[in-house]
């Protein structure tokens, strides 16, 4: 295996695990970044991350509500019937052995390029956006 080969799989690796972070864009330059503009590969990368980071946190805090709507739902279930917030944990944890995975994929179509963060960065702000959706209908209940 090349030099080359094993360091874009170690990339790859650490960004699968997301510890590829903010590192695509030299510190101090973050803040010269147009992301309604963005024109190096690197600017677009680092602007596909925040759109992420931005997504990831509504997803959270979407989560944080289905998953209270989830355990008001187990209150007032009878024993036999509860378990709506250990459903929705065992789901969450399953789309994002998903999300990580399909982006992975997504990445393939630029594999080994200087494109290839931006793509999986993109995807995961697509899928968490999209399944940000799914929590808050959890949250809010059917016909809302």
């Amino acid at each position: 295996m090349s030099r080359f080969t094993a360091t874009m799989m170690l990339m790859s690796g650490l960004l699968a695990a997301g510890v590829l972070q903010a590192s695509t864009v030299p510190l101090g330059a973050q803040q010269a970044v147009d992301c309604d503009a963005p024109q190096a590969q690197m600017e677009m990368t680092y602007c596909a991350e925040q759109a992420w980071q931005a997504a990831d946190k509504d997803l959270n805090a979407a989560y944080a509500r289905a998953t209270a709507a989830m355990r008001s739902m187990d209150t007032d279930l009878p024993p036999e019937m509860k378990g709506a917030v250990k459903t929705l944990r065992e789901a969450q944890r399953a789309w994002i052995a998903y999300r990580d995975k399909a982006c992975a994929a997504y990445g393939f179509l630029a594999r080994g390029g200087s494109m290839e963060p931006m793509l999986i960065y993109g995807c995961y702000a697509d899928l968490t956006t999209n399944r940000t959706g799914e929590l808050e209908q959890l949250a809010t209940g059917l016909g809302n």
